[in-house]
């Protein structure tokens, strides 16, 4: 069975849409399917720090077709992508909730909601008011997960998947790896992903 690994951050609208189309890709492949939160911005700081100069200093005529490109995959892709008022939104405690909902067997669940949340609803999943909201929509305990986000073991084992992206030569969200080693980056990679698969 060929393995397919999944490293996201709930932050990014292009891995939104990679996501909403990731499990029946899955589905079709018969995939092995390898679920990896990450923190996007812990990638951006070590080697990807050109994304902060082109938020500060946008090109404006890249930007005006950066805008109908997003929504055009959304369209595409069947989900609504917003403007949240806050962006970049700080998503670590989102992300290590993701990690207990991992551990409680509902991770695509809850990325769902917190995609829905931040992108479509253009809620600040920063806040835990947000978080709890998204928690009980998806049958989690907010009072556990708002304990086990604050323990080193959770906030270890969403570094440990940050590094180990880094480590694989990732270079943000969403990154996938088929059997292990075949890297592909991007939303518009997903066609590739399920060839590789299906042929690999």
């Amino acid at each position: 069975m060929a393995k397919l690994e999944f490293f996201f951050d709930c932050s990014s609208p292009w891995t939104y849409l990679a996501f909403s189309r990731i499990e029946a890709l899955v589905e079709r492949t018969k995939a092995e399917m390898v679920w990896k939160p990450i923190l996007v911005g812990g990638i951006f700081n070590a080697v990807n720090e050109s994304v902060y100069e082109a938020r500060a200093n946008p090109h404006p005529v890249k930007g005006r077709y950066y805008v109908k490109d997003l929504q055009d995959w959304a369209r595409y892709c069947g989900i609504e992508i917003g403007r949240p008022p806050v962006f970049p939104v700080r998503s670590v405690d989102a992300m290590r909730a993701a990690i207990v909902a991992q551990d409680e067997g509902k991770l695509p669940a809850f990325a769902w909601a917190t995609f829905r949340s931040y992108w479509g609803d253009l809620k600040d999943i920063s806040q835990p008011e947000a978080l709890e909201e998204i928690c009980e929509s998806v049958g989690l305990d907010w009072e556990n997960v708002s304990t086990r986000i604050k323990t080193d073991e959770v906030k270890g084992r969403l570094r440990a998947n940050t590094e180990e992206l880094i480590a694989r030569g990732g270079f943000g969200s969403p990154t996938m790896y088929v059997n292990d080693t075949d890297m592909y980056f991007g939303n518009d990679r997903l066609p590739l992903v399920e060839a590789a698969l299906l042929h690999g």
